[in-house]
C-alpha cells in the first residue's frame, strides 16, 4: 500500500488522463501555496513574487506532463530552462533558492510523484523555518551594523580626526574605501561599523558634522547590496 502511494501515477497508464492531470495540478498548486507562505516568514517580499512562487510548481508540472515519455521534447525543455534569464532586478539568494524549490516540486508532480513532492516540500519548509528562527548564518549584532559615509574637505587629516567619536559610539569599525569627489576638492570616506547601542545615530551624526565642516553624512543598514556597492 505504501509503495503504491509513492509510485508514479503514470505506471499503469498509457497516457495522461483527466484524473491524473487534476491530481498533479492540485498537488502542485497546494504545495506551491505552502512554499509561498513559508517564504513570507520573516522575509521582505512583494505580492507579485509570492504569487509567482505559488504558481510556478503547477506551471512546471504541466510542462513536464506534456513532454512525458518524449525524450526529444524533454531535452528541449531542459535546455529552455537552462536559458531562462530573469530580466527584473537581481534576486537575493533566498529568492533564488525558493524558485529552485518550487521548480523541483513542480518537476516531481509533473513526473507523477505527488507523494514524494509532499515529503520534499514538508522537509524543506520545516528546515527553512528552523533556520529562520535560529538566525542560522546571521550576525548576532546585525541590527546594529551600519555603513557610514562621510564627506570631508580634501585637506582634512581624516585618518585620525574621527577616532575618538568612533571609539565612543561603535564597538567595531573598518574604513573600507576613500573616494575623491567634486573634482578632487572633497573626499568621501566609507566605514563599516557596529554601533554600541541602538538609537544613537542622531547624536553620532551631530558630532561628526562638527568635525567635517557640516558636509554630507549618510548612515544606512549594512546589507549585502550596499556592501557590493561600496
Amino acid at each position: 500500500m505504501l509503495e503504491s502511494t509513492f509510485a508514479s501515477l503514470y505506471n499503469s497508464l498509457t497516457g495522461i488522463t483527466l484524473q491524473t492531470f487534476l491530481i498533479c495540478m492540485g498537488s502542485a498548486l497546494a504545495l506551491g501555496a505552502v512554499i509561498a507562505v513559508v517564504y513570507c516568514f520573516r522575509t521582505a517580499h512583494s505580492a507579485s513574487f509570492v504569487v509567482t512562487l505559488a504558481l510556478l510548481p503547477a506551471t512546471v508540472a504541466v510542462v513536464i506532463m506534456m513532454v512525458n515519455g518524449n525524450l526529444g521534447a524533454g531535452v528541449a525543455v531542459a535546455g529552455a530552462f537552462s536559458l531562462v534569464r530573469f530580466r527584473s532586478t537581481p534576486g537575493t539568494a533566498k529568492e533564488i533558492g525558493a524558485i529552485f524549490l518550487s521548480m523541483a516540486v513542480g518537476l516531481a508532480c509533473g513526473m507523477g510523484y505527488p507523494g514524494f513532492a509532499l515529503i520534499f516540500t514538508v522537509i524543506m519548509c520545516v528546515m527553512t523555518l528552523v533556520y529562520s528562527l535560529v538566525n542560522f548564518g546571521g550576525h548576532r549584532n546585525a541590527a546594529l551594523r551600519r555603513v557610514l559615509r562621510i564627506t570631508v574637505p580634501e585637506d582634512l587629516d581624516y585618518p585620525n580626526v574621527f577616532d575618538d567619536l568612533l571609539e565612543k559610539y561603535t564597538t567595531h569599525v573598518t574604513l573600507t574605501s576613500v573616494k575623491t569627489t567634486n573634482l578632487g576638492s572633497l573626499n568621501r570616506l566609507t566605514y563599516e561599523l557596529t554601533l554600541r547601542k541602538a538609537g544613537t545615530e542622531k547624536a553620532f551624526i551631530d558630532e561628526l558634522r562638527c568635525r567635517n565642516g557640516n558636509l554630507e553624512i549618510s548612515m544606512s543598514l549594512q546589507t549585502l547590496e550596499n556592501r557590493e556597492n561600496l
